[in-house]
């Protein structure tokens, strides 16, 4: 049995790789008529000898690929052009030598990247590339070489980090519509949770997200944006600089926890900005998703600077009143609409939720690692009514704010105090 699984894996990657190869096969016309699509990764592997161990991608055709090492946890990071990644359920649990998992997707639009979770400290040999003489496989092949510490600490200092990500024009000061802006958890390299059957949290809450805004935009009072619009990894501190470079007047995070040492915890729990969590449950989950970041290959997200400014903290106040306000309002219209949790409104510190002027809430829609949480997640109807019951209460939280106005940094305040990045 194990010989003939391996013989039809085998048929079903010639076949994939047939199909990614079948325009360049067809001539100089069809190339011309599909475009440059993305190489395909139909297979991976991993293979240990001595103090090196080596990923070996099966490509479609040949890419340029780039390697660097990070510390604190110890990876190595690979970046490449857009590859559409067609890999076996389960491919970078695998653990060989060096390697203790990997992760890999899209990073940034056109960017793919594999980050590497590291068993000890090594280093990033020569990275080749070879053509298979038979099928035209093309074996991109990764070299991973054990170092000491001292050595690998060189390197990751040494280390260039990509460049930062692109950001969207700012909006048409004509509409004065409220801008919300729809912030779908994790993405790209960063899966998130993984669910028992390998569900991940990034698909579940982006699909979530694309509904919510479908409803938002149906309603026409507001402009709406994401701060992803596909499964693509946005740095935490990115992701509250597009809201506050859009000056949007609401943030809504949409994440999905797991706890697999309690799959009987369920229910959504809403989070607000807070410098002292409100219990340490909260504060450990602040800290997991701080950590995203590090996921995707990145430094670990870090807060903004302390406000010194007397009229930067008053404005902070008044951003966290409304943010606690919005909290409530939203709690109100989910209760009747599903299962919350003993504590549906709790606060930590959140870095996604750090921005000073901008009115901002995590909504964790339930646990991944509730089976009754999870089938309700992969609902459709489920999420079309609780998609309806934020927007009527984003409804009540700006027909409430009409008289207020949105919170904003005086122009003494600009004076005297840079503002936060």
């Amino acid at each position: 049995m194990p010989s003939c699984a391996r013989l039809i894996r085998s048929v079903c990657l010639c076949l994939c790789l047939a199909l990614a190869l079948l325009p360049a096969l067809a001539g100089p016309t069809a190339s011309a008529q599909t475009g440059d699509k993305p190489a395909i990764a139909i297979g991976a592997d991993l293979a240990s000898q001595g103090g090196t161990t080596r990923l070996t991608l099966t490509l479609s055709r040949a890419v340029e690929a780039r390697g660097f090492v990070m510390e604190r946890p110890d990876r190595a990071v690979i970046d490449l052009p857009e590859v559409n990644f067609q890999l076996e359920s389960g491919t970078g649990s695998r653990r060989d030598g060096l390697v203790q998992s990997f992760r890999y997707g899209l990073f940034a639009p056109g960017r793919s990247r594999i980050v590497i979770d590291l068993a000890n400290p090594a280093t990033v040999g020569r990275i080749e590339t070879t053509t298979g003489a038979k099928d035209g496989a093309v074996l991109l092949t990764i070299p991973l070489q054990r170092a000491d510490r001292e050595a690998f600490r060189r390197a990751a200092a040494a280390a260039d980090p990509a460049p930062a990500q692109a950001r969207p024009a700012a909006p048409e000061p004509a509409d004065q519509r409220p801008l919300i802006m729809v912030d779908a958890g994790h993405g790209g390299t960063d899966p998130g949770a993984i669910a028992v059957g390998g569900v991940f949290e990034k698909d579940i809450v982006f699909g979530f997200a694309q509904a919510l805004v479908e409803k938002l935009e149906a309603g026409g009072r507001y402009r709406v944006r994401m701060t992803r619009d596909r499964d693509v990894f946005v740095p935490l501190a990115e992701r509250v600089h597009l809201a506050r470079e859009a000056k949007a007047d609401l943030f809504v995070s949409i994440h999905a926890d797991s706890i697999s040492a309690a799959p009987q915890v369920r229910g959504a729990t809403i989070y607000t900005n807070s410098e002292k969590a409100t219990d340490l449950e909260s504060a450990k989950l602040a800290e997991r998703e701080n950590r995203a970041d590090a996921a995707a290959g990145l430094d670990a997200a870090e807060a903004p600077p302390d406000i010194a400014d007397i009229l930067q903290e008053l404005t902070l106040r008044e951003t966290r009143g409304f943010s606690s306000g919005f909290a409530r309002t939203l709690m109100g219209q989910l209760s009747p609409v599903m299962e919350m949790s003993t504590k549906p409104h709790r606060e930590a510190r959140f870095v996604v939720l750090r921005s000073p002027d901008v009115p901002s809430v995590l909504v964790e829609l339930g646990y991944l690692s509730s089976k009754r949480d999870l089938e309700m997640l992969q609902s459709p109807e489920w999420r079309a009514g609780v998609t309806g019951s934020m927007a009527k209460a984003i409804d009540l939280f700006f027909t409430n704010r009409a008289s207020l106005g949105r919170p904003t940094m005086t122009r003494r305040s600009a004076a005297v105090a840079p503002v936060l990045p």
